[in-house]
């Protein structure tokens, strides 16, 4: 039993432990700080929805968040996958604050969660006997201004969980 030998090995064991906590410390500092920076750029780009709902999400991409805080798209989808924000407006996942545009009759641009959101305020307000067609949903949408294709409304439909209007009706 060698007993300089038992004693530089411990320290040279205690002091790569050591190594390995202060690296994962520092890369746990290191991911708190990009998702603030993440977070603090989806505020400024999504002031509206934290002022005043939903109705008010606009269109995001990753790639915009990614420019304003200058990381790669990949890191900013990576920070984003899985977590959640507390909101005035209640429990969001992050990735909800990213959705494409939807173009308007006016020349904007619209976030699809706000299309969504419109087709939900509609169908909760149909005739349970006579609820709306996908078409019926087009030219009221289009009356307010958006324009979309009869196969999206399906689509948005399918992702809410809502059925088709044959599937709606009350006999």
């Amino acid at each position: 039993y060698d007993k300089n030998c038992s004693s530089a090995s411990t320290r040279e064991y205690i002091r790569d432990k050591m190594r390995s906590a202060i690296w994962l410390i520092k890369s746990i500092y290191q991911r708190e700080r990009t998702i603030k920076k993440v977070m603090e750029s989806i505020i400024k780009f999504q002031r509206d929805f934290f002022d005043h709902g939903a109705d008010h999400i606009k269109p995001l991409i990753l790639k915009d968040v990614a420019e304003d805080i200058e990381m790669h798209e990949s890191t900013v989808s990576r920070v984003t996958a899985n977590k959640y924000v507390y909101t005035p407006h209640g429990i969001f996942e992050l990735k909800y604050f990213f959705n494409s545009p939807i173009s308007c009759v006016s020349g904007e641009s619209i976030a699809s969660v706000r299309v969504k959101n419109t087709i939900k305020k509609l169908l909760a307000g149909e005739s349970a006997k006579k609820p709306y067609s996908d078409l019926k949903i087009v030219a009221l949408l289009k009356d307010r201004n958006i324009n979309i294709a009869r196969r999206t409304i399906a689509k948005y439909r399918d992702e809410l969980g809502i059925l088709s209007s044959s599937k709606r009706k009350e006999h």
